[in-house]
This record gives C-alpha cells, structure tokens and sequence, in this order.
C-alpha cells in the first residue's frame, strides 16, 4: 500500500471546514476537479452516513465514492470506486485539527491510501496512482481553502502547504 498526505493550515473555524466537507453531495461547488456530484442513496432514518455514496463526474472518469468513515467534525474517509482494475483499493481521509498557535485555523490533512497488491510492480503501481490521486488532492485543497476564504474575511488563507509519501 502506499500513501501520500497533503496538508494546508486553512483560515477558518474547525467547524466551518467540516461543514463544507460534510456536504458531501455539493463536492462539485468547490472542487474545480469535480464537474458533478450527486447522492447515489437516500438519507438513512437513523442519520448513519457510514456506507453513504455520491457520484462524482470528472470530465469523462466517473467515481463512486462510498463514506467508510464519519467521525465529525474530525474525520471523514471514503473509497474510490471506479478506478482502473489494477487498483485492489483507494482510500481518501480527510483529518481536521485546529491550529494550537491559531484556533482560528484549521490544519486540514487529505491522505490518499492506494493498494494494488504486494509485489514491487504492484507497488510502484500504486506508488504512481498515488501520486496521480495527490494531485487532485492538492486542487480539493485548494478549492476548499478559496470556497472558505470567500465565506470568511478578505486576505485570509493558506499558511502552511506540505506533502508526504510512505
């Protein structure tokens, strides 16, 4: 399995961020990736979201993403679905903290898990998807931190931008 996290101090209020996260059908209304979203399933009577899914439409890649994690207002985790059969299974995490040095801010961290099996072509198979999946990772992030910075005060933003590999 491999594993690449992208993290970003965003200017805005643990719970602002998870709220824009926990809209989980209106990715497409912040992520310039995303051209389309949608609930596939209906709201469960007794609110669970685990196992909720949404279609998301990139250009002509279609994505079935499944929650696999509701932990608000910390943590979010979904599989991919749809991706070429060499990947066994794609994860996305989403980890909110906020800042200690800015309680104001929130440290947003999105690790993308991907496993294509465990022989070294395998590997560096998904060590490539990985890397391809980071990137759109970096445009979510960034779409999130311009859809929260027009909700909040001028000139606010990103103050910390890092990247990770395992």
């Amino acid at each position: 399995m491999s594993s690449t996290a992208r993290n970003r101090t965003i200017r805005a209020h643990l719970t602002e961020v998870w709220d824009l996260l926990a809209d989980f059908d209106h990715l497409a209304a912040w992520a310039d990736n995303a051209d389309h979203t949608c609930w596939l399933d209906e709201p469960r009577p007794d609110g669970d979201m685990v196992g909720r899914a949404r279609r998301v439409q990139a250009k002509r890649v279609v994505l079935v993403e499944t929650i696999i994690v509701w932990e608000p207002p910390a943590r979010l985790a979904y599989e991919l679905g749809g991706l070429p059969p060499v990947v066994k299974s794609a994860v996305n995490e989403w980890g909110l903290a906020v800042d200690v040095a800015d309680p104001d801010s929130t440290i947003v961290t999105l690790t993308t898990h991907v496993d294509c099996g465990p022989r070294p072509p395998q590997q560096l198979i998904a060590r490539l998807v990985g890397n391809r999946l980071a990137g759109a990772s970096d445009v979510m992030l960034e779409g999130l931190e311009q859809h929260l910075a027009g909700c909040a005060v001028p000139g606010t933003g990103a103050t910390d931008s890092k990247e990770t590999t395992t």
